[in-house]
């Protein structure tokens, strides 16, 4: 229902509120250093937003939580010296946990205890509703990004693995504003760990943007690679229906089976492709998408490269490429194959119609010579119908004149009967015949 909302305008369309707030819809964080940002990404297939609005009811002095609050898929909630955000999307539901970064987990630490210090609780994180996509510790920390060995010591923090940094950003001055590190390895807590060196002075909303754009990277770049186990499961069927629609082709090329038999097994190859694809199509489209938005994120980290390590960017497009590349081309093929079977199918209904087309023209020489046949009948019976008629005729031009000779009138009945059979056969002839011009006129 449009509302007038100024005297200086139309009345307001429904939706205008709603889609000029979007661009608000889920605003950075403002994360003071040093700080720890416990995030957790789960499916939510199956969850409901009740479910979800229970779990964090849960929460101190939360109790009493609306389902209205979270109708715009984006809600921070102040807790006691921390904050939680819930993030609902169409595949996946994040939280985020940012707390003040526990005294034994600063700078120079060797792989200090992380998971039991979560703020609200293990208890409260473990009953998450959904199943895990992506769990992140990712540690905040104010440190001189230009120090000497900033590897060795970022790796004592992580644990074991090869170390990825890069420099992000770009100030006034040309500098980096911010290091990422990490090692994209899975503690034996079921955490990834991640680090971010800022320099002194860095701003809470700097330090906001820094986490959404590095978490949304890991998140988006787990979302896009669920395409890769889809593709391993169809790579098998394609590979048969490839297989079976040569045999097809072979045999329509051949006539080496029925076009009855052809035309089941075409049928039953198209719709097991029709069922892949409508199965596994949104996963491909999703799949494009969260690469697309890996790619964006990385953009907009304007990475740097620290000497002597891989920056996220180039481990991300030599590890996630191929699987993208592989994503990419099986979807192609399942769209091929499609192609394929469809111009098969085209090429039976030709060969099928050719041979219709065939038996048409038999049937229609059987019914020619039919109505050839029909019609010298007719010509058979037409003259023994003359013949028939004239002969009643005949015999009423007799009957008539032997009556007429028994009245007395002198002539013989059976000599004007005879003269009377050429006038007679004749007059029939015509007769039928201008019935036939009748017909064939009208």
């Amino acid at each position: 229902m449009n509302e007038i909302t100024s005297r200086f305008l139309p009345s307001e369309d429904a939706q205008r509120r709603e889609l000029h707030n979007e661009v608000h819809a889920r605003p950075s964080a403002r994360v003071r250093l040093p700080a720890l940002i416990v995030y957790v990404a789960v499916l939510n297939e199956g969850i409901s937003r009740e479910q979800e609005l229970a779990h964090l009811r849960l929460l101190p002095g939360h109790a009493d939580l609306t389902l209205e609050r979270m109708q715009g898929n984006f809600l921070r909630l102040r807790c006691d010296h921390y904050t939680v955000k819930w993030e609902r999307h169409t595949e996946f539901t994040r939280y985020s946990i940012v707390q003040t970064l526990p005294a034994h987990a600063g700078w120079g630490e060797v792989l200090p205890e992380l998971a039991a210090h979560v703020a609200p609780g293990t208890d409260w994180l473990r009953g998450l509703p959904g199943q895990t996509m992506a769990a992140i510790h990712m540690g905040m920390l104010q440190v001189d990004i230009d120090q000497g060995d900033l590897i060795s010591t970022a790796q004592a923090w992580l644990g074991e693995g090869v170390v990825l940094a890069s420099r992000m950003g770009n100030t006034t001055e040309g500098m980096s504003h911010s290091c990422i590190l990490t090692n994209f390895r899975i503690g034996d807590d079921g955490f990834e760990r991640m680090l971010v060196l800022a320099p002194e002075g860095t701003t809470e909303a700097r330090a906001g943007r820094i986490s959404q754009r590095v978490l949304e990277v890991e998140t988006y770049r787990l979302m896009a690679l669920r395409g890769l186990p889809v593709t391993k499961n169809l790579s098998t069927m394609l590979s048969a229906a490839e297989s079976q629609l040569a045999d097809l082709t072979g045999s329509l090329e051949r006539k080496g089976e029925t076009d009855q038999a052809l035309l089941d097994s075409l049928v039953a190859l198209a719709a097991s492709i029709e069922r892949a694809t409508a199965e596994h199509g949104f996963r491909f489209s999703a799949t494009r998408a969260y690469d697309t938005l890996v790619s964006q994120r990385l953009v907009e980290l304007r990475e740097r490269p620290i000497s002597g390590t891989q920056t996220l960017g180039e481990f991300m497009q030599r590890r996630l490429s191929p699987a993208m590349a592989t994503v990419q081309a099986t979807e192609k093929r399942l769209a091929s194959l499609a192609e394929r079977v469809s111009r098969t199918s085209a090429l039976l209904r030709t060969r099928v119609d050719i041979a219709t087309e065939a038996q048409n023209q038999m049937l229609l020489e059987k019914l020619t010579k039919g109505q050839a046949l029909q019609l010298r009948l007719q010509s058979t019976v037409e003259g023994l119908s003359i013949a028939a008629i004239s002969y009643y005729v005949v015999s009423l031009v007799f009957y008539g004149a032997k009556a007429l000779n028994n009245l007395g009138l002198p002539f013989n009945p059976e000599v004007l009967a005879g003269v009377s059979i050429p006038f007679v056969l004749f007059g029939t002839w015509k007769t039928v015949q201008k019935i036939h011009a009748r017909i064939h006129r009208d």
